[in-house]
């Protein structure tokens, strides 16, 4: 099979290298005759890409004979070699059509990995990565088309990831068991639980120099966590019980006995008490040996992936800047579902670094990005929120009462937002979320019972 994905990978890359956005600008706008030309000099050379009425066929993995692939190359050499790029572009849209029913066997085989490698074996060589590409019940078919003027606006079934927007980032993928979200799939929407958790920091701030710089790191306190890590319990089973199909903790709450005691509560569960509790947990992260890392686990108690922050956040104390004192991973997960598309988890400082929520956001084209903060502030976070707006990407933000200083209370009269596609008809007050904070976060009495609870679904 990666023969085909390899030729797709190839013309990709020779497009993209050869040809400027204005190129882009005027294929999107091709005309009927051109577009007729196309598909008669493909079916005159490629038997099996058409049936007899010149509508695409949907190819099976038995029509990949060597036959049918050796004439593909002939002909996408033919087309290369006489630089005829709106027929280079036809014939990978042509494909990208026909393989559809292929992609869909494909994704089905990789829900049952435990990640998933890309479908071409050239990435290398062509600086192009091809994976299915996963439906979302709120992107637009053509999104980004009125925005960038790239390839990938062409491709539907294909997602097209290049390795120049990437950079030095490492990407892994989890496409994540259709079973795993049942209410998605019996209601059409994604319900979201979300908690700042508590008032309490337990844990101190040191500084340090190294190497002529100023950092800081996080050393958490030296007692019985059991309670805290009730508390994390709780709100699981309280999320559960109102349907909720993730819940989300916040930035730096976590503890070193926390994955463990989670993992085990659940595992203690009956498999009928697991399906009541939400199908993916984003836990609190926790700060370890120059690590900042959000553990996500799933309700059987398997921990999916950890997923690191990878920029520092920068404080100033006494008018003199500290670096958070990680030591980035590069590594970025990113969660495939159908119906849903493509979740990722931007950490407080790296969906607040526009760069790099731009290069994944871009790269994979995200439809949820899931934000655990540990913040003064948050109108950054609402920011950086509306930048993703026009490219069909759903944002949750979570900050934490913990994170209040003196002086900077009206940063937290929200403590979280959700940011949703909505139609153009649906009200502008639907867009925008807020999570309020409670009286007791301003009085330091926390009841400890804030849970927050949106529904995004469909346009």
């Amino acid at each position: 099979m990666h023969k085909i994905y390899n030729l797709i990978a190839e013309l990709c890359s020779y497009v993209i290298s050869s040809c400027t956005e204005d190129f882009f600008v005027k294929y999107s706008c091709i005309s009927r005759s051109e577009k007729e030309r196309i598909y008669a000099l493909i079916d005159t050379h490629v038997t099996g890409l058409f049936s007899e009425d010149k509508t695409i066929v949907q190819l099976q993995q038995t029509d990949l004979t060597e036959g049918f692939l050796s004439s593909l190359y002939a002909f996408s050499k033919k087309i290369k070699k006489e630089k005829d790029f709106f027929a280079i572009v036809g014939l990978t849209q042509v494909l990208d059509d026909s393989l559809e029913t292929v992609l869909r066997a494909q994704t089905a085989e990789f829900q049952k990995d435990d990640f998933s490698v890309v479908l071409n074996t050239n990435r290398e060589a062509t600086g192009i990565g091809l994976l299915p590409r996963c439906s979302c019940i709120w992107e637009r078919k053509r999104r980004l088309s009125h925005y960038y003027n790239r390839m990938d606006n062409f491709l539907f079934n294909l997602l097209l990831m290049e390795n120049t927007i990437l950079g030095e980032l490492i990407d892994k993928h989890f496409f994540l068991p259709q079973t795993l979200f049942p209410h998605f799939t019996e209601r059409g929407a994604l319900k979201i639980a979300a908690t700042p958790l508590r008032r309490e920091p337990h844990f101190s701030i040191s500084m340090y120099d190294k190497d002529k710089v100023q950092y800081f790191k996080v050393d958490y306190d030296d007692f019985d966590f059991t309670e805290d890590n009730e508390l994390l319990w709780s709100k699981i089973l309280t999320a559960g019980k109102k349907g909720s199909d993730i819940i989300v903790f916040p930035e730096m709450l976590g503890n070193p006995d926390m994955e463990s005691f989670i993992t085990k509560r659940i595992q203690a569960l009956s498999p009928q008490e697991q399906e009541k509790i939400p199908s993916l947990i984003v836990l609190p992260s926790f700060w370890k040996e120059n690590r900042n890392t959000v553990s996500i686990l799933d309700n059987h108690g398997t921990i999916v992936c950890r997923q690191g922050k990878q920029n520092p956040f920068r404080v100033e104390q006494d008018g003199t800047g500290y670096l958070e004192g990680i030591n980035s991973s590069l590594v970025v997960n990113i969660f495939h579902y159908e119906g849903i598309g493509r979740m990722a988890i931007l950490i407080c400082k790296d969906f607040l670094t526009t760069k790099y929520m731009e290069q994944l956001m871009r790269c994979f084209k995200l439809t949820l990005i899931i934000v655990p903060s540990f913040s003064t502030g948050s109108y950054d976070f609402r920011q950086s929120s509306d930048l993703c707006a026009h490219d069909d990407c759903n944002v949750v933000w979570i900050n934490t009462c913990a994170a209040m200083e003196k002086g900077k209370e009206a940063n937290f009269e929200n403590i979280g937002y959700v940011r949703k596609r909505t139609s153009r008809n649906d009200d502008e007050a639907q867009r925008l979320s807020k999570m309020p904070a409670c009286s007791g976060a301003f009085t330091n009495s926390c009841p400890h019972d804030c849970l927050f609870y949106e529904t995004i679904k469909g346009v």
